[in-house]
């Protein structure tokens, strides 16, 4: 992985739509402060933020001071802040976009920028014919985030529409998921490590889970919410990267293009979805955490006979020749009993013989976990010999943890992911050919939607999502410290 933490980008100006939105606030700005107090920000840089509300420089800083306050990694430091927000300014812009490209024109000073689009996906077509309009799309590289597209049809036509401003080489679709530390120490752990790399294939592995939970529900979303839905909004972009990312070869180097071809290669051998191997669910009013939650059709925005999917599983198969007959089981879902994300892999069930007459009956097969959020780390669990005269067996856990091994706070993945677009690398961003391959692969899904079924908030899911595994169930959300737990 490009070593890019400790280089500071040439100078350009950093534009972002949507400026004042809550992706800005809660992500954007204070990734870009925590950059600032690093000296990771490019020494001539101003960041020009644009939105529809009447603000001027002044009212730009305060909303920025308010979300740094709130929001920052490092918490908020007075004299940090100050140099901050001298880079900060701001122009109001109309709901058309129209004139928008000239008024930019006129304010951006460098000859190089970074265009941030943290805009709902209807309003970037003509952002683009703006910033092409106005003589800006030379020297832009572009920022554009998830989901691309809301089909192979439509992600097709953003593609089109962003090469005619903008080429491939300074596009960057973002994946916050993979600009998290875990999710980087995943290709780390499994090529930098002999013994992890000869078990990680179908001759040891018997089948693999990949969650992505929430406890929390849609929140004020539920306008956009309706327009995506699980599928859309978590699973095509953060689970198949995930699954590119277990599934793919050793690339040849860590050059951005080869880790690339790798993951692209993984998502075109994803044998087309069967819509019966899919479950979709919608969450009801439940208690998470003590809490109770409206159901989701009681959100705002919401309609009241919605069937937009809060959760879906799917079992899928990648036919390539390390992950012949290995099922994939991915599921990720809003209003959940837990917020975690992890890697599962299960190892084969080993031969019996050798414990004839101890009176073991069975062995919990090996369980190999990549925490990727909250408590993020690595555990292997294996059977041991409880102390004693007669033979017992016992499962027990080795545990990785980053907070207790590294003792720091790893940066968030904006700061990461930013800091590599203004240096213009690639490497963990997402290309044309990953996007389409990713909706490719859910097309019959998308055209043949699974009727929904309802799971109460702070459960585990719809019971329907057990029939999809041939042996064995899902991982049990409440037991992850436990390596006795159900075993799925």
């Amino acid at each position: 992985m490009a070593q890019s933490h400790l280089r500071v980008p040439p100078a350009q100006d950093l534009l972002i739509f949507g400026a004042t939105g809550d992706l800005a606030q809660r992500k954007l700005i204070p990734a870009l402060y925590e950059l600032s107090l690093q000296g990771l920000l490019p020494r001539k840089c101003e960041i020009l933020g644009t939105a529809t509300k009447e603000l001027g420089d002044h009212g730009f800083q305060e909303i920025a001071r308010e979300a740094v306050q709130q929001f920052s990694r490092t918490g908020f430091q007075r004299d940090g802040f100050a140099e901050f927000a001298k880079r900060l300014r701001y122009l109001t812009t109309t709901h058309d976009q129209v004139g928008t490209g000239d008024k930019l024109a006129k304010a951006l000073k460098l000859p190089r920028r970074l265009v941030y689009l943290a805009v709902p996906p209807s309003a970037v077509v003509t952002i683009l014919d703006e910033l092409k309009g106005a003589g800006l799309a030379r020297g832009s590289s572009v920022i554009i985030e998830k989901p691309f597209g809301h089909d192979l049809q439509s992600a097709v036509a953003l593609n089109v529409a962003l090469h005619k401003t903008v080429p491939e080489d300074r596009i960057f679709r973002i994946d916050h998921y993979l600009g998290k530390e875990t999710v980087q120490n995943l290709l780390v752990f499994r090529f930098g490590n002999t013994l992890v790399e000869r078990i990680w294939n179908r001759d040891v592995v018997d089948q693999v889970q990949l969650t992505v939970a929430e406890d929390i529900g849609i929140e004020s979303r539920g306008h956009l919410y309706e327009e995506t839905g699980a599928i859309r909004d978590i699973f095509q972009n953060h689970l198949l990267q995930l699954l590119a990312l277990t599934c793919m070869s050793p690339p040849s180097s860590f050059d951005p293009e080869a880790l690339r071809d790798e993951k692209v290669k993984v998502l075109k051998s994803i044998r087309p979805v069967d819509p019966s191997e899919v479950v979709r669910g919608q969450y009801t009013r439940g208690s998470v955490n003590g809490a109770m939650m409206p159901g989701y059709r009681e959100g705002e925005g919401v309609s009241p006979d919605s069937t937009t999917e809060t959760y879906v599983a799917m079992r899928l198969a990648v036919d390539t020749w390390e992950w012949a007959g290995v099922p994939f089981y991915l599921r990720c879902g809003k209003a959940l009993s837990t917020r975690r994300t992890e890697v599962m892999l299960f190892c084969r069930d080993v031969p019996l013989h050798l414990f004839a007459g101890t009176g073991i009956e069975h062995l919990t097969p090996n369980r190999l976990t990549i925490r990727i959020q909250p408590e993020e780390g690595i555990s292997l669990s294996f059977m041991a010999k409880q102390p004693g005269a007669t033979v017992v067996e016992q499962p027990v856990r080795m545990d990785f943890s980053y907070g207790q091994s590294f003792k720091t706070q790893p940066a968030e993945a904006y700061e990461r992911l930013l800091h590599d677009a203004l240096l213009g690398d690639h490497t963990l961003f997402i290309r044309q050919d990953e996007t389409e391959a990713a909706w490719a692969a859910l097309e019959p899904v998308l055209e043949q939607m699974p009727r929904i079924t309802f799971y109460p908030a702070g459960s585990e899911g719809p019971e329907a999502a057990n029939s999809l595994l041939f042996s064995g169930a899902w991982h049990d959300l409440s037991h992850h410290a436990d390596p006795r737990a159900t075993r799925g």
